[in-house]
């Protein structure tokens, strides 16, 4: 089955309908011949921590055509044609890492995250949108191209056992903060540019969980 995406112009008016995978040949294609793009699309970004505040990066797999075995943000995907950012943020967490999670308000989130127990479901929220997000992609060849979109960028909280249901992940590991920035410094060629510029906007939003509930598996 075909993933339809919607296609936007620059303005943000919607031109029409285009497979994915023709869509990425598209604007990539597009790039490297002009070093710009007359289109964009819908995306999700999530930045998930535990409850000790320390955060969970996905290795891309070495079978991705961009940025191939790279750490990078936790999740993310692309909104197809009749989906909403948050539904598509919700298939995502499902389909790339078996992660079960919901999506609450900014007000109820620091609740939700004390009171849920966060070993049987990832609590999200939305941190922001960005209409013009610029995301550099690296081929296999080396080369480089500028992918532009309309992102919602989210973050959450999660305790629980992560599995890879698809091919698009090859591990994760765990960092506490410093201990990533210190990694990028020293290896930054190893790190995507979506992960530096999402440490970069909202570092001040990663934090261990204050006054947490504990839990029991009878709970």
């Amino acid at each position: 089955m075909k993933e339809l995406l919607n296609a936007y112009s620059n303005e943000g008016e919607k031109v029409g309908q285009i497979e994915k995978k023709e869509f990425h040949k598209k604007l990539q294609n597009e790039y490297l011949k002009t070093k710009t793009t007359t289109i964009r699309h819908k995306c999700v970004r999530l930045l998930l921590l535990n409850s000790s505040g320390k955060i969970i990066l996905q290795k891309r797999s070495k079978w991705k055509a961009d940025n191939a075995g790279k750490w990078d943000k936790t999740v993310g995907g692309h909104v197809r044609e009749d989906d909403s950012y948050d539904l598509t943020m919700l298939k995502e967490c499902a389909e790339e890492l078996g992660l079960p999670a919901t999506i609450v308000k900014k007000n109820e989130f620091e609740t939700a995250t004390q009171t849920t127990n966060l070993q049987i479901l990832g609590i999200l929220t939305k941190l922001s949108y960005l209409d013009n997000c610029q995301s550099t992609r690296q081929l296999k060849n080396g080369k480089k191209w500028i992918e532009t979109s309309m992102v919602n960028f989210y973050m959450g909280y999660y305790d629980g056992a992560i599995r890879f249901i698809d091919k698009e992940a090859c591990g994760i590991q765990i960092f506490s903060l410093e201990e990533l920035k210190q990694e990028i410094k020293e290896q930054p060629e190893n790190f995507t540019d979506d992960i530096k510029f999402i440490l970069k906007k909202f570092k001040n939003k990663i934090k261990p969980i204050t006054n947490k509930r504990e839990h029991t598996l009878n709970d």
